[in-house]
């Protein structure tokens, strides 16, 4: 029984695959160095009274009721889900919830508060012997199973390992990349996202114009990539569809072009710098998941020396990732967009794996 303690998790940049883990196709993410933290003492009651701070909002949580299948509050839904884990709180703590990553952004603030919040539980609750993947696993079921979220693996996948890693969306296999990146600048928009709503359009279209063409194309397949005539795929689709298609394998070619840079021993930043700024083309006008503040906010920083930038996150708003390999260059990046009068701006180191300490 611990009096006190403290689980932190990492937020998430996605670098590439932004549209694809929810088509079962790879992604390559990293975690940078914002957390969101949680706070937990031990308290005399039957009950998690929870102070999430940021948002100025309290609620208390029964630990002895189970909560509806309509339940959207993840926090409750994953009490439900750690039942198959054996993880059932005997006894409450007042927690504090605080966030150094920019909430509603698109990088993953709630998918850090679950995973920080299924450690929290699993640590001070079960004798689990706790891994990534296990994190990663029941950290999805809650976020995207059980409350119906359009989102895939990546978020919940990246925040559990800590690190820059390509996941196979399918199988679940991760290979980690060890490489130092240059400094990351985030640029975030005044803009909130409707993220499920917009992942629930695109990914819906997606998917239809991928079936369409699996129907018509013998031998379609994305393993494939380097074989598909793309003209010929478009032949079957009509005007709305073609952009949701041709971002599909533009983005999944583009992916597997940074996963061979990456596996390099020496990473090559300037060629990952291109391949993002391909990746960014393919959103902003295939996707059209960009709005003007973020075209402003892209150009501002090419313009005054990222190499490569591109949005994050679902889009509609959100934020984006610039690479600078000069820091006097990043460091006149972040003024010029909070000139401009972005919501915020600053420079990320990368991250590191989720953590917890008690006493």
């Amino acid at each position: 029984m611990y009096k006190k303690v403290v689980s932190k998790a990492p937020g998430r940049v996605c670098l590439f695959g932004d549209h694809q883990d929810y088509l079962g196709l790879p992604i390559i993410a990293t975690t940078i160095n914002n957390e969101i933290k949680i706070q937990a003492k031990k308290n005399s009651s039957n009950e998690f009274k929870i102070n999430k701070k940021d948002l100025g909002l309290v609620d208390i949580i029964p630990l002895n009721k189970e909560f509806d299948k309509d339940e959207s509050d993840f926090l409750k839904i994953a009490l439900n889900v750690l039942r198959d884990y054996d993880c059932i709180p005997k006894f409450g703590y007042d927690i504090t919830i605080t966030s150094t990553i920019p909430i509603n952004s698109g990088l993953s603030s709630s998918s850090a508060l679950i995973v920080a919040w299924v450690n929290f539980l699993l640590t001070t609750f079960t004798n689990y012997e706790i891994t990534s993947n296990l994190l990663a696993e029941i950290s999805y079921r809650i976020e995207v199973l059980e409350i119906g979220g359009s989102g895939g693996k990546m978020d919940q996948y990246t925040i559990a390992n800590g690190k820059t890693i390509y996941l196979d969306t399918i199988t679940d296999n991760i290979k980690t990349f060890d490489h130092n990146l240059c400094d990351m600048v985030i640029g975030v928009s005044n803009q909130s996202k409707d993220t499920q709503g917009l992942l629930k359009i695109l990914k819906e279209n997606a998917s239809k114009s991928i079936e369409i063409v699996n129907k018509n194309v013998s031998g379609f397949s994305f393993k494939n990539i380097k074989n598909i005539n793309l003209d010929e795929c478009l032949e079957f689709l009509d005007e709305n569809m073609k952009p949701y298609f041709r971002a599909a394998v533009g983005n999944y070619k583009t992916t597997m072009d940074a996963k061979y840079e990456f596996q390099k021993e020496q990473l090559n930043i300037e060629k990952i710098a291109d391949l993002m700024n391909i990746h960014h083309n393919f959103l902003k006008n295939d996707l059209r998941i960009t709005t003007p503040e973020i075209d402003d906010m892209i150009d501002i920083a090419k313009e005054f020396g990222s190499i490569g930038s591109k949005i994050v996150g679902s889009g509609g708003g959100g934020s984006i990732v610039c690479l600078s390999k000069d820091r006097s260059a990043s460091s006149k990046i972040v003024d010029e967009l909070k000139s401009y009068g972005v919501k915020d701006a600053f420079i990320a180191n990368l991250g590191k794996g989720p953590t917890i300490n008690y006493e």
